[in-house]
C-alpha cells in the first residue's frame, strides 16, 4: 500500500480504499475532543452507486471533487450529520466515511454532548462520533491539516496488518449496482467501539 503524507505540505490525493486503510488508528480532533479512529467506508465517487458522487457535481457534494484532505459533512435522515475524508485529485470525487472511533481525549466533554456514561458508544456510528466532536454542517469543507482549524486530523503509524478486518458497507450495495457488496468497509478487529454491522435491504420492485 503506497504510503500516505503526515504533513499538510506534502499531502497527496489516493485512492480512497488506500486512503480508508490508512485512516485506521489516525487521531480526529474536534472542539476539545479526540478520538483514535476504528472504522471506516471508503466510497469510489463517481463510478459508486452508494456515493454522494454518483450522479455528478452538485452543490451539495461540492467539497468530495477536492482537493484533499478536507472535511465533506452531509445531513441524513433529517436529524444526523456524518463526516468524511476527502481524498482523490481535485476534480475527482472520493471519500472515506468515518463511521467510529474511540475517545482518548476529553472523554468528559464527550459524555456531555452524547448524554452517555458508555465510553464504548460515545462515537460507536458515525452520527453518534460527529456530536461527541462537536462536528456540524457548518464544517463542512473544513481544512484537515490547516493550524487553527476546528476539526484536524493527525496520522499516526499504521495498524498492524493482522489487526484490520474488511467487509461490505453497512447498508449500501456494492458499485456495480446489482445489490453486490464489497468489501469496502475497514475496522480494528476486536474494538469494541465498532459498530455493529447492518447489511443493505433489498430493493423491491413494484408490481407490472
Amino acid at each position: 500500500m503506497p504510503p500516505i503524507a503526515s504533513s499538510p505540505g506534502s499531502m497527496s490525493a489516493a485512492d480512497s480504499r488506500t486512503t480508508a486503510r490508512r485512516l485506521l488508528g489516525a487521531h480526529l480532533t474536534g472542539r476539545g475532543v479526540t478520538l483514535r479512529i476504528t472504522e471506516v467506508e471508503a466510497y469510489a465517487g463517481e463510478a459508486d452507486p452508494g456515493s454522494h458522487a454518483f450522479r455528478g457535481r452538485t452543490p451539495r457534494n461540492e467539497v468530495m471533487f477536492g482537493p484533499p484532505g478536507h472535511l465533506y459533512c452531509y445531513f441524513t435522515y433529517g436529524m444526523h450529520t456524518c463526516c468524511n475524508y476527502v481524498c482523490t485529485a481535485p476534480g475527482e470525487a472520493g471519500a472515506v466515511l468515518i463511521r467510529a472511533g474511540e475517545v482518548i481525549d476529553g472523554a468528559e466533554l464527550a459524555r456531555e454532548r452524547r448524554h452517555t456514561d458508555k465510553d464504548r458508544e460515545l462515537a460507536r456510528g458515525p452520527a453518534r462520533l460527529t456530536v461527541a466532536l462537536g462536528i456540524t454542517l457548518a464544517d463542512n469543507g473544513v481544512d484537515l491539516h490547516a493550524q487553527g482549524a476546528p476539526v484536524r486530523l493527525h496520522w499516526q503509524e499504521p495498524v498492524a496488518q493482522e489487526l484490520v478486518r474488511t467487509g461490505p458497507r453497512v447498508g449500501v450495495s456494492g458499485p456495480g449496482g446489482d445489490g453486490e457488496t464489497y468489501p469496502w468497509r475497514f475496522w480494528i478487529d476486536g474494538d469494541p467501539t465498532v459498530s455493529p454491522y447492518r447489511p443493505a435491504k433489498p430493493r423491491r420492485r413494484r408490481a407490472g
